[in-house]
């Protein structure tokens, strides 16, 4: 006998034909016909106590666009929906319909829904922004409704309940789910779901007004005759499915009971396994979710493999979840999600059919023990990868600009054949996040396209003719390249460099992270990896590590941050946002969000990095923000710095703010590293009225002084909104010694992540032998043959730089200590 994982089981239209025949007679086919209020009346009265009202919709997603869409109210733009990581894709497709981004917060290891702490706390950090609360009630569990609605209330936010596979769920009072809550809940009638129709969906609320609305925005947005009024859609249930639901409705009960007795037996006959902790009388089961043994995580494929052997089927919900889905990761905001990444790796569906019965159960169970019993059995084999020469953690921008200056010295073959390994958390080597931002590169179109052109590998050479290489060759002689352009040419940059390093014998392993890194006795590194697809972890071993992780802005740096004599945090409070946010695609729109009511905004940006003058380049581009005369001002504490060709062009211009120490001895270049180029030159050009320049009126700049700055406190204080931009710390990887105790390390102390010749230093100072980094935040320092004025103090960020010297410096210790140890 076989098992479908799903057995969709409508009710069949071919025993309701007088009610096809009535809906026929009527002539109404759709638009809220008789039999379309019909049964949301009936549903009204039968699955929620005659509470409230109900509203049928064209489809789930469908209801979740328009009750996102009423609950975010009039502005959308830059704001947020909450939404935990476990769930489907429709969840967070039907917010970015809404125009909305979605948040993505982990989940509570136990129920599987979105973890209440994480809720709260991104309430607390992100206030307003934050429109609408979107949880889910995972696998028709009853979540908390009352909480949300205490949510709601507290912090004044919409909330919408994506309950897809809960109709048909009674709550712990016996209710069905969602009974009289003041938001709207939202359920699934697809064909696959316990309720199962064909295609449709249905809202439901203790709101009867509410619901009203929603009617009208299924219908165009029509509240009255035939002129919008709200937002609309069209999203109203056909008179012929809504045959199909009537139908349903009157064996939902007989139906739910029979699965809540179907999933009781696999509870009690399952070995070896962890269940979603219940909530609620009765679950409307659609199938049995349980999670393997964190050991048997790996092995899920395999497992399922042998099921359907048997002939039963399984699934895997929702494994990958949402944030690990290449849309959401480009369009959404994903804090960690630890739990949700072992869920989702560890999770495995089995069948609940309304055919089966509890001795079927029996049947599936006493096979998956078995399996699970065997597959216990077979030992663990170690991963046979040989030692790597170089294990490289991170191919975005920074890994493959090493990779890059391996290819341009003709070393690539040779690198790669040596025995290097690549492990990238994303799909695809080379972009990383430099695609996600709105604003336009510090480097040139003609630096992004020296990667490639003219490169001994005639692969790379082509990609000057690629669409997204000749996307970047539009901005040669400009300003820099808007990073959504530049984007695209470094990922296909990135498969290039790929394929190459795999032809070439090297292994490249996306959709992996690395976890840690420990010393062995013998002098190497043993990394631990985990494959973020299933979870399973496994060492590999290398002579050497290159930490290419990038950068991120810590929260606990804006606590410990003090500007004029006061806390950031305490003076500024929720009008504080960082730089990275800003920049981000949708940061201006959500800038504009939080300043729609103010008439006369003010913006206080602090720091002297180039995102603070990027930040400010921006907000000067955002035609949607009412900027006046010193609009935004500027808190910086170092002299800002423009960069020159030559002390004669300079000259020229009659800057003079220079001496010796100030020039590259190697370019002849003025402010090599500490001076801004591009748009931010251009700005800071003025602001300094350099050659008769003159300054933007909306702009002021202020140096701060010291830790009693008056001037600089009344500008926090009169900010509508403060942009903090104080740089970037490394994702240091964690390091192990040969005793597997923990590596201090110099960048958890603030200081620079590597020396000169780019080893990661302990806390000592001391460099730490085979272990390199490169990348944002690193800290290096360009000397010798690779310039730089003495002057300067801070750390360089260059892509060029990445892909030529710097890079070339890692490859050739790479290569040489790989070259001894042959020796």
């Amino acid at each position: 006998m076989r098992y479908p994982l799903i057995a969709p089981n409508p009710p069949r239209l071919s025993e309701h034909v007088a009610a096809l025949r009535r809906v026929e007679a009527s002539g109404v086919f759709s638009n809220n016909g008789p039999e379309v209020r019909a049964f949301e009346a009936e549903a009204t009265a039968q699955l929620f106590g005659g509470q409230g009202a109900c509203l049928a919709v064209g489809n789930a997603t469908l209801g979740l666009m328009i009750a996102i869409r009423e609950a975010a109210g009039e502005h959308v733009a830059g704001r947020f929906a909450l939404m935990p990581a476990l769930t489907f894709a429709a969840t967070a497709q039907a917010a970015l319909w809404a125009g909305l981004t979605p948040l993505i917060c982990d989940i509570d290891p136990a129920d599987w829904t979105a973890s209440g702490a994480a809720e709260e706390r991104l309430l607390r950090d992100y206030g307003d922004r934050v429109a609408v609360i979107l949880p889910y009630a995972t696998f028709g569990t009853a979540i908390d409704l009352d909480r949300y609605a205490w949510l709601q209330r507290e912090h004044g936010v919409g909330v919408v309940i994506d309950a897809a596979a809960s109709l048909g769920t009674l709550d712990e009072g016996g209710a069905g789910f969602g009974t009289g809550a003041p938001f709207a809940t939202v359920y699934s009638m697809h064909a696959t779901k316990t309720f199962a129709v064909a295609e449709g969906g249905l809202i439901h609320s203790g709101d009867t007004r509410l619901i009203d609305r929603l009617r009208a925005m299924t219908n165009f947005g029509f509240e009255a005759g035939r002129s919008a009024t709200l937002p609309g859609i069209n999203a109203k249930l056909p008179e012929v499915i809504a045959v199909m639901a009537r139908a349903k409705l009157a064996e939902i009960d007989a139906v739910c009971d029979h699965r809540a007795a179907l999933e009781a037996a696999y509870r009690a006959q399952l070995e070896a396994v962890s269940f979603q902790a219940g909530q609620g009388q009765r679950r409307a089961s659609q199938f049995m979710p349980i999670l393997l043994p964190e050991g048997l995580a790996h092995r899920r494929d395999a497992i399922g493999a042998a099921l359907a052997a048997e002939g039963i089927g399984s699934g895997r919900y929702f494994s990958p979840h949402l944030g690990e889905q290449p849309l959401f990761r480009r369009t959404a905001t994903i804090l960690p999600t630890p739990v949700a990444d072992a869920v989702a790796g560890r999770s495995l569906s089995l069948p609940i059919t309304d055919a089966m019965t509890v001795a079927d159960v029996t049947v599936i169970a006493t096979a998956f023990n078995r399996i699970l019993a065997a597959e216990a059995r077979v030992p663990a084999r170690a991963r046979t990868n040989p030692i790597a020469s170089l294990l490289i953690v991170g191919g975005g921008p920074a890994g493959t600009a090493m990779l890059t200056a391996a290819s341009k010295r003709g070393r690539l073959a040779e690198l790669a054949a040596s025995g290097i390994v690549i492990a990238e958390r994303d799909d695809a080597l080379g972009e990383g996040r430099i695609g996600r931002y709105a604003i336009t590169s510090d480097s040139t179109a003609e630096t992004f396209l020296s990667a490639v052109k003219d490169n001994p590998h005639p692969e790379l050479a082509a990609l000057v003719d690629h669409p997204a290489g000749r996307a970047v060759g539009q901005y040669v002689g400009a300003l820099g390249v808007p990073l959504v352009e530049a984007g695209p040419f470094v990922r296909a940059t990135g498969e290039r460099l790929h394929a190459l390093v795999r032809q070439h014998g090297g292994t490249v392993l996306t959709g992996h992270e690395v976890l840690h890194t420990t010393r062995t006795t013998g002098g190497l590194w043993s990394s631990r990896l985990r494959r973020r697809a299933d979870g399973q972890e496994f060492d590999q071993l290398s002579s050497a590590v290159l930490v290419a992780t990038g950068g991120h802005q810590p929260l606990d740096r804006l606590a410990a941050q003090r500007v004029g004599g006061v806390s950031l945090v305490q003076e500024v409070g929720d009008r504080l946002m960082q730089s990275d946010e800003a920049l981000a695609l949708g940061g201006p729109q959500k800038i504009v969000d939080l300043l729609s009511t103010k008439r006369n905004p003010k913006i206080v940006v602090i720091g002297g990095s180039t995102s603070a003058i990027a930040t400010i380049v921006l907000l000067l581009k955002t035609q949607a923000i009412p900027l006046g005369a010193g609009a935004i001002t500027l808190l910086h504490r170092r002299p800002l710095r423009p960069f020159y060709p030559t002390p004669e062009a300079a000259l020229a211009e009659g800057f003079t703010d220079f001496g010796p120490d100030d020039i590259c001895p190697v370019s002849g270049f003025v402010y090599r590293l500490a001076g801004f180029r591009l748009e931010a030159r251009d700005l800071v050009l003025r602001q300094l009225r350099v050659d008769g320049r003159v300054p933007d009126p909306r702009l002021t700049v202020h140096q701060v002084s010291g830790d009693d700055d008056a001037i600089a406190r009344a500008h926090l204080a009169g900010a509508d909104l403060v942009i903090a931009a104080l740089g970037y710390r490394p994702r240091a990887l964690a390091i192990h010694d040969s005793d597997g105790r923990n590596v201090a390390l110099a960048a958890h102390h603030g200081a620079a992540m590597v020396d000169r010749h780019c080893r990661i230093l302990d806390a000592s100072g001391t460099a730490i032998p085979g272990l390199y980094g490169i990348g944002l935040a690193a800290g290096f320092v360009p000397w010798g043959k690779l310039g730089g004025e003495a002057s300067f103090s801070g750390q360089a960020n260059g892509l060029w730089q990445w892909q030529n010297d710097v890079g070339a410096m890692i490859v050739d210790q790479v290569l040489g200590d790989a070259a001894r140890a042959v020796a």
